[in-house]
């Protein structure tokens, strides 16, 4: 791309581009092994193990609540809640992040996906569930929360949950969002109109103006855009995907021997860790589910339920959503389809070159109309945490709407200049901007597990008891002056 390669400062420009992405590629490599996947793995165990695997076991309870109605129609349901979080999980990592995987790391990395999600679903459980306890309340009576609130009021640790929220910023306002532009316009890369000088940048600046004109509009109408996009667009494409599959079915038994033999080569994994499947499998679950990463908990704290543990319980779901449902579906449409799988298609390439073995030239168009709509609905899901981390900043309070107005524009502008990165580079962005929002909420949540924990027993307790659960702080042993929500006067 022209504006990459030096039309502006010639070499120097080059050399100074391939520097930092080096730097990038080797802090990303560091940070996932041995770090992250080491800390995520005894996490996810961790709290399996003492919630008695409450993803699996009370699977059916989840999927009951999201019919629940929202203690009072003026707040956020549940359901709303969930489908804000499922906004940012589903997004174009479902689609470029799986394909990126499968090229790079193998198919292998589709049953290292499951596996983390599984696992992970613990983690959202107790993360959303901490959001739900520690949430705060503003003078129209909504609620908020999320990391920062439990790290700060929990752990009495004020400065880290500052530097969780500036993670939050540069993640959710940077990493992801320069990320989620790149790889929307790489899927017009099909097109014979396609030109790497000039379409980027066009798109890239559509993209932003659309992101611009619906942040101004604020966050209700995120709300009300997403609990009507999301839904849609995930049935459509599972559904294209089977078809996909089903036109594949005699490839199926060969497929799945080839996923699990390529998982559990333990000496080409050992051999090349840092770009093996598990790796890959591990790097594009957690940025595609988000599980434990500290994202969806700013969402569950803005549900108004009568006890923390069911939005935890709802939160399972959403993980589930993403990863065993939608990105498996991707996986296992272009694993079935037999088209040629390499480093270089990894991406939208990928995907598109395996939907036309049956679509045909329909194919591409579907997935970049796909594209389209999960980029928009992350991109807007992103920014509705930044938001909550903006407040916390700020002393609780709302930053004034000339700071919020230039602020997202400046976010647009982000989004912009996502379009043109490379794409190494964008990957790497986001990699280390989230594994440091996950290295301070796992530690965080592993420390205040037991008060999540104890929350699950009590709404276990009351639903055994045929009562409706309805939480209150003091029956599992906290001090109500250190909430702000449930109290006696909130019951």
């Amino acid at each position: 791309m022209k504006l990459l390669n030096g039309c502006f400062c010639g070499k120097k420009c080059i050399w100074g581009a391939r520097m930092i992405a080096e730097l990038l590629d080797k802090i990303d490599g560091i940070m996932y092994y041995p770090i992250l996947i080491i800390v995520m793995t005894l996490a996810g165990i961790y709290f399996t193990i003492l919630t008695k695997g409450v993803q699996i076991r009370l699977f059916p309870e989840s999927i009951r609540l999201l019919k629940e109605p929202p203690e009072d129609k003026k707040n956020v349901s549940s359901l709303q809640a969930m489908l804000v979080s499922t906004a940012s999980r589903v997004g174009t990592g479902n689609i470029v992040g799986v394909s990126t995987a499968l090229c790079l790391g193998g198919p292998g990395a589709c049953f290292w996906m499951w596996i983390m999600c599984i696992v992970g679903a613990s983690s959202a459980f107790i993360e959303s569930t901490l959001a739900q306890i520690y949430k705060r309340k503003n003078d129209d009576g909504e609620c908020y929360g999320g990391p920062a609130y439990y790290i700060e009021r929990a752990l009495h640790a004020p400065v880290l949950a500052g530097i969780f929220c500036v993670f939050l910023i540069a993640t959710y306002a940077v990493g992801f969002n320069l990320l989620c532009s790149y790889n929307l316009q790489s899927t017009f890369t099909a097109y014979e109109f396609y030109d790497a000088k000039i379409t980027p940048i066009i798109i890239g600046a559509i993209l932003a103006v659309l992101t611009a004109y619906c942040l101004l509009g604020g966050g209700k109408r995120i709300i009300s855009l997403t609990s009507i996009i999301v839904p849609v667009m995930g049935v459509a494409y599972v559904i294209i995907s089977l078809i996909v599959i089903f036109r594949n079915i005699t490839r199926i038994p060969s497929m799945f021997a080839m996923i699990f033999e390529d998982a559990f080569n333990f000496k080409a994994i050992f051999g090349g860790m840092a770009g093996s499947c598990l790796i890959y499998g591990v790097k594009r679950g957690l940025y595609s589910n988000e599980a434990g990463v500290g994202s969806a908990p700013n969402a569950s704290a803005s549900a108004k339920v009568s006890h923390p543990a069911k939005q935890g319980l709802v939160q399972t779901l959403s993980v589930y959503i993403d990863t065993l449902l939608l990105c498996t579906a991707t996986a296992l449409m272009c694993l079935s389809s037999g088209v040629e799988r390499n480093e270089a298609v990894s991406g939208a390439p990928y995907v598109q070159n395996a939907i036309s073995t049956v679509f045909g030239k329909v194919g591409p168009t579907f997935i970049t109309v796909a594209m389209i709509l999960f980029a928009f609905t992350t991109l807007l899901g992103n920014l509705y945490y930044v938001d909550n981390a903006l407040i916390f900043l700020n002393h609780k309070r709302k930053p004034s709407k000339l700071f919020m107005k230039a602020f997202h524009l400046g976010c647009a502008a982000v989004v912009l200049v996502g379009a043109i990165i490379p794409m190494n580079t964008a990957w790497a962005a986001a990699d280390i901007t989230m594994g440091c929002m996950t290295l301070i909420n796992l530690p965080a949540c592993m420390l205040l597990g037991k008060v999540a924990i104890d929350t699950l027993k009590d709404y276990e307790k009351q639903k055994k008891a045929g009562v409706k659960p309805v939480f209150k702080a003091r029956d599992i042993g906290l001090n109500e002056e250190e909430l702000d929500f449930w109290k006696d006067s909130d019951d």
